[in-house]
């Protein structure tokens, strides 16, 4: 079993030691013969940020593959949706346990996942070097 997740996609710019790939990120059911008729299929362009020793040997419009590990994976996923449902539901079921007021447990709830995504923008530069590609 193969424990790297890859995506295909185009280089857009080489800028300093960051090669930005442009790569379609496509649902399961984008693929189908009749994703046309259905307002199922899902298709979005996507930017990835590729920090790369050997810029020079890339240029823009090459084919690449941008490759990813499954345990930066999971760890983006946690990052970025299980921490912030756990803070979500923590904070609405605290506060609505303390005051009895649904309004304050809400305004709460939000503030939290406001203070979560504000510390994820702080530390972004500490969660890249974590959280990264390459290209293959």
């Amino acid at each position: 079993m193969d424990d790297k997740i890859k995506h295909s996609g185009v280089i857009d710019s080489i800028s300093g030691g960051i090669v930005t790939v442009r790569i379609l990120q496509e649902s399961a059911c984008a693929a189908c013969k009749v994703a046309g008729y259905c307002n199922a299929s899902e298709s979005k362009q996507k930017l990835v940020e590729v920090r790369c020793d050997t810029p020079d040997v890339y240029c823009p419009g090459q084919e690449v593959v941008v490759v990813a590990s499954r345990g930066v994976a999971l760890r983006a996923t946690v990052l970025g949706f299980v921490v912030p449902l756990l803070i979500l539901f923590g904070a609405l079921m605290a506060v609505l346990a303390l005051t009895g007021s649904e309004g304050w447990a809400a305004l709460s709830a939000l503030g939290g996942l406001a203070l979560w995504y504000v510390l994820l923008w702080l530390f972004r530069r500490r969660i890249g070097r974590k959280v990264s590609f390459q290209i293959e």
